[in-house]
């Protein structure tokens, strides 16, 4: 008796799943991890809810920190650099080492921070946390080393910038009010040093307490209470007198000994009937700046009356006796006064003032009459309106950003903006020659599309198209609406042509076609029903023309022929001939018609090839198919009857329903070996609805509604529940029983010349379909006329595959390779002038160094052989297959996410060769080798929730898991995430980071080693100006600046501060620092010990050459001797 082991039983299952196949063939796969590195780049846009700024006046730097503790370093326009705190605490403050290139930050995590930017990337050297006080402002002397901190708690605390050690001198808030008062002062919301005496310092109180300290005295020197709490204080360059603000919209002006102020004004205010100034808002910030002339300038930010219509933010500067007010579009959240002067004793010379708003950031020009702005050179308006969609194209044909520049020149004229160079001119910069062109294209809540040139590290904007001209002015939008009705949702651009088609989110697609000259033409809209509206095999023929004029919309005021159903359309394409201005131009429009007031669902998949001279998109109940030649509907099929493995002339009326259920049992009595060995999902021959369009003229109306199955429950039409429905990609429970029955959508569209049959010779047009149940259907055109023949003879659909393929999860993109394992670049007619005739149906040079189809691949299968000419990558949210065809073997298959799932995935060329590339849900990129899908790297990089900002939060509750007090919350608006997260050719990708920020990235690890050549130099060594000059008789007469050694009153002789009061924190490049300085250290003494002995050896030559010298001399005068003696010897005394 055969005795059975759980081995034998692992064999068993073994041997009826086929392994997947080799190829006899292996292709060399150059990529290795080491190519790889996943850094973020560039960074550009407006920061993100901003909450401080700072100005080097030496330098010419600007930066900004936000609420996220983003940091932002702008200079010249390419001078911009992005770096982060640890942790998301809010900027508070900002104060400039000046012309020493350093900076401090304050956050609000009551810690600071000293950052070094004399190199490219600035770091944080050391930084140092308050433990039981929390900060509220800082100030730096200019040249000075000694920072002043004020707290909440209305302390002063001193600290060394270098050492970032805090002195033992501290000004309690107890020692600088008066005796007498009762009440706590408030915290410290101003510290200033006085002009001309630095050893006096104006301590300013929320309240309205203000104390002037005498640092070396430890003592108050002067004190005065204002009657309005405070909100900022200025001084005069003279050092007598300061200006404050209040929260009651009023100014009042001090002179030093005096305890009432010398002037009070409210610059805004109307005086009322009782003679009481009406109320206002408070003025948030005032400076007090004086010209070369004398002339004064007071500007300040708030302070409008509170019945001002509207309300406007604005900043108001007082020149003398003329009062301006600058409106702004936006929230102030701060300002500074741009000087020619660092020096606060000296005539200050304003001449811009820098406004940071909520959402902008704006540059007056002081010297100008009227007070323009200056024309922002940085990329900050990419939020003008909302983004909803991206795409990146890198190494796209050089004369596309040319082409795009031409005609945005000509219809992007702006006036009104200041003459005068930009301030802000910080740094150096210089464009490095890139080897490849790169263009970014923005869509936008406003139905605009922005095009922009990120070439070598930079964005400026090229052009502006925008797509809501197309249509007629619409209603004011209902209230209860959350989507903007022409906000773009797909891009999908032929860089060759210059074909651009978008989906817009009232269901609508548009075709542009690129024209250098302006263009008088009408559009052609073409009506477009459900595809579940198509009409029965009984109504339809060859010669029958679908849909049936006047069938959605009636015409001469006949009654509709289905009076239970009202088609609608929200928006009205503009009617006959238009002016149409040069660059992109509409020539066609697909409309879907609004059922009972129902919105159609959304279109998630869009493609076009300009060589077939077709257009596809898939929704959420079917696909269409658009001649872009003829400008007719070809196609409209519902997903269901794509899995019809017959021709599509041959139609029936069928329930999705029940198809899904005789699917389901299919599934169950199909063999697992079939779709292990081949990947296969091939359902029964049915017969389904489907239009096929006979060409010409626009298309509307609905075929049979009455027999259209009963809409989908909105809940089931989201992508989160969508995935619900498959046990890879979600945990379900049994409550989820109600979600079985999910519409099936078209999430990917690939147009491409392929085999959909084994054994297949030759390359027909398909059309790839991925749905978001896994499933890879085909439909396989009849090959394109050439020339003028393409405009009679229309494409015939020839035969629609079924379902070839079955991944797990929702399908993202189908690729094809040759038999190399290079990427096959799709087909594309160039584009043209209007005068020239000559079509050129070419490969892209910039998808891959590959041209045509490589010799075939041999692959045995079974014991027969097959000559494979192709692989098809075929990627899901949960794994990913590569196929050779036309044998439809599976050769590699990778599960790219188990308990996760992929929300992007695209393959990228990288080195002369391809690979995958998969944004994972869980926060990781992972590449994967072609064609063998080996995993490269998986490294983490970008938490999910870090980009929750574009999804709305909403989800589904498990009653099961909240059993436990869990919930399970899944996010449907993945979606949104996907249409912003952007991966393209060279390793680079771009995503948005922030409502109003674009953040570059790269997976290209030699493109990271060259990063810094691109990035501008932000510190530029400068010398520092002067200090003003006093005068004879301010000198005389005492009058002149005062010094002070703050050294010796700061320093070791005043003791340290508590421990407890703050704790420091090393920087991340102390301990290399450390580290450096020993193997320096090491070295010296090293190269110390090599010279001694080299020192020694010379003189120990030395010593041998003396000795020898010493030697010869020696035997020299023994010789001498010698002969000497033998001369006198013989001789006697008297003959000497």
């Amino acid at each position: 008796m055969k005795k059975f082991t759980f081995k034998g039983v692992l064999d068993g299952f073994r041997s009826t799943v086929s392994q997947q196949v080799k190829p006899e063939q292996e292709i060399i796969e150059t990529l290795r991890p080491d190519h790889f590195n996943v850094k973020k780049t560039f960074r550009h846009g407006f920061p993100f809810q901003p909450t401080a700024i700072a100005f080097d006046p030496i330098q010419r730097l600007l930066a900004i920190g936000t609420k996220t503790g983003s940091l932002r370093i702008l200079g010249r326009p390419g001078v911009d650099v992005h770096v982060k705190h640890d942790g998301e605490s809010a900027v508070l403050q900002m104060q400039f080492l000046i012309n020493e290139g350093a900076l401090v930050s304050a956050t609000a995590d009551d810690t600071l921070h000293l950052w070094n930017f004399r190199q490219k990337i600035p770091q944080v050297v050391q930084s140092l946390k308050f433990q039981r006080e929390r900060i509220t402002f800082i100030h730096l002397p200019l040249q000075s080393k000694w920072l002043y901190v004020g707290t909440e708690r209305g302390n002063i605390h001193v600290l060394h910038i270098e050492t970032f050690v805090l002195s033992g001198y501290v000004i309690n808030w107890n020692k600088a009010i008066e005796v007498s008062r009762k009440t706590h002062p408030g915290a410290v919301i101003h510290l200033s040093d006085n002009p001309l005496d630095l050893s006096k310092m104006l301590i300013g109180y929320e309240s309205g307490q203000i104390v002037l300290w005498d640092l070396r005295l430890k003592s108050p020197d002067y004190r005065c209470q204002t009657t309005e709490p405070l909100k900022s204080i200025s001084w005069h360059h003279d050092g007598k007198q300061f200006m404050c603000s209040h929260t009651d919209g009023s100014l009042s002006t001090w002179a030093l000994r005096q305890l009432k102020p010398i002037n009070v004004t409210h610059p805004h205010a109307k005086t009322t009937k009782d003679g009481v100034p009406e109320a206002c808002k408070p003025i948030q910030k005032v400076e007090w700046k004086i010209s070369r002339s004398g002339e004064a300038y007071v500007i300040f930010s708030g302070g409008l009356a509170y019945d001002t219509t509207g309300r406007t933010p604005s900043i108001t500067v007082i020149q003398g006796k003329t009062t301006t007010v600058l409106e702004m579009e936006h929230n102030v959240v701060d300002f500074v006064t741009l000087c020619e002067s660092p020096w606060t004793s000296d005539f200050q010379d304003p001449y811009a003032v820098v406004v940071l708003l909520h959402n902008d950031l704006v540059v007056i020009d002081l010297h100008s009459a009227g007070f323009p702005c200056f024309e922002n050179p940085y990329p900050m308006d990419i939020h003008e309106s909302p983004v909803t969609c991206c795409a990146y194209f890198a190494d796209c044909p050089s004369d596309l950003i040319p082409a795009f520049y031409s005609v945005g020149s000509k219809t992007q004229k702006r006036t009104g903006f200041s003459e005068s160079d930009w301030p802000i001119s910080g740094g150096e910069w210089s464009p490095t020659s890139s080897s490849y062109n790169e263009i970014v294209l923005t869509g936008h809540a406003d139905g605009s599309i922005k095009f922009w040139d990120a070439s070598a590290g930079t964005l400026q904007v090229l052009y502006k198209l925008k797509t809501g001209k197309v249509f007629e002015k619409a209603k004011a939008r209902s209230s209860d609406s959350d989507e903007d009705p022409l906000a773009v949702q797909l891009i999908f651009l032929c860089p060759e042509s210059r074909k651009l088609a978008i989906v817009g989110s009232s269901r609508y697609v548009i075709l542009f076609q690129y024209k250098k000259t302006e263009d008088q033409s009408e559009i052609v809209t073409l009506e477009i029903p459900s595809a579940h509206d198509a009409p029965a095999e009984t109504e339809c023929s060859p010669d029958y023309e679908y849909p049936p004029r006047g069938s959605l919309a009636t015409e001469g005021g006949e009654e509709p022929q289905n009076p239970s159903f009202e088609y609608s359309f929200p928006l009205k394409v503009k009617t006959g001939p238009q002016r149409r201005a040069p660059g992109f131009q509409p020539i066609m429009v697909c409309l879907s018609p609004w059922i009972n007031g129902e919105q159609p669902g959304n279109i998630n998949a869009l493609s076009l090839n300009s060589s077939y001279g077709l257009m596809a998109y898939g929704t959420e109940t079917g696909l269409v198919i658009v001649d872009i030649i003829q400008r007719a509907l070809l196609l409209i099929v519902t997903t269901q009857d794509l899995y019809a493995s017959m021709d599509p002339s041959q139609r029936s009326l069928r329930s999705p329903k029940r198809y899904d259920e005789r699917r389901d049992n299919e599934d169950k009595a199909r063999s697992p070996s079939v779709d292990q060995i081949n990947g296969v999902g091939v359902s029964s021959s049915a017969s389904g609805k489907a239009m096929q369009g006979t060409g010409g003229g626009a298309a509307g109306g609905s075929g049979l509604p009455s027999r259209r199955p009963p809409a989908p429950d909105p809940v089931c039409r989201s992508r989160s529940q969508d995935k619900l429905d498959s046990s890879f990609t979600r945990s379900r429970s049994s409550s989820m029983s109600s979600l079985e029955n999910i519409t099936e959508t078209i999430n990917c569209l690939v147009f491409a010349d392929s085999y959909t049959k084994k054994n297949e010779a030759n390359a027909f047009p398909t059309l790839w379909i991925g749905t978001s149940q896994g499933s890879v259907l085909t439909v396989v055109f009849s090959a394109p006329s050439c020339g003028e023949q393409r405009h009679a003879q229309p494409i015939h659909v020839a035969t629609y595959s079924g379902s070839m393929f079955k991944l797990k999860g929702s399908m993202l993109t189908i690729s094809f390779l040759d038999c190399n394992g290079a990427l096959i670049p799709y087909s594309y007619e160039s584009w043209r002038e209007e005068h020239l005739d000559s079509k050129d149906r070419n490969k892209t040079p910039t998808k891959s160094t590959s041209s045509g189809i490589s010799p075939t691949l041999n692959v045995q299968v079974s014991g027969e052989g097959f000559g494979d000419r192709q692989f098809v990558v075929l990627t899901s949210e949960k794994q990913a297959r590569v196929v050779a065809l036309p044998s439809q073997t599976c050769m590699y298959k990778q599960q790219l996410a188990d308990t996760d799932f992929v929300i992007k995935a695209e393959i990228t060329s990288l080195k002369d060769s391809v690979c995958l590339v998969c944004y994972v849900s869980s926060g990781h990129i992972a590449t994967y080798s072609l064609p063998s899908l080996r995993l490269l790297i998986d490294v983490d990089f970008l938490p999910l929730v870090d980009l929750s900002f574009q999804t709305t939060k909403r989800g589904i509750e498990d009653p099961m898991l909240s059993i436990w007090g869990q919930q399970l919350f899944v996010n449907e608006d993945t979606d949104l995430i996907a249409r912003t997260f952007c991966f393209s050719n060279k390793g680079h990708g771009l995503y948005l980071t922030s409502p109003t920020e674009i953040q570059k990235f790269t997976v290209c690890n030699e493109f990271w080693a060259d990063l810094t050549e691109m990035m501008g130099e932000i510190f530029i060594c400068q010398e520092m100006p002067e200090p003003p000059k006093e005068s004879f008789l301010r000198g005389l007469f005492g009058g002149g600046s005062r010094s002070l050694d703050r050294e010796e009153l700061f320093g070791e002789s005043s003791g340290r501060a508590s421990r407890t009061v703050a704790k420091h924190i090393p920087g991340p490049t102390t301990n290399n620092n450390g580290l450096r300085e020993k193997a320096n250290s090491a070295m010296g003494d090293v190269s110390h010990a090599h010279h001694m002995v080299v020192e020694r050896g010379d003189k120990l030559s030395q010593l041998e050459d003396r000795t020898a010298r010493m030697m010869s001399e020696a035997e020299t005068f023994s010789q001498s001797a010698h002969g000497i003696m033998l001369k006198y010897k013989d001789k006697k005394w008297y003959q000497l």
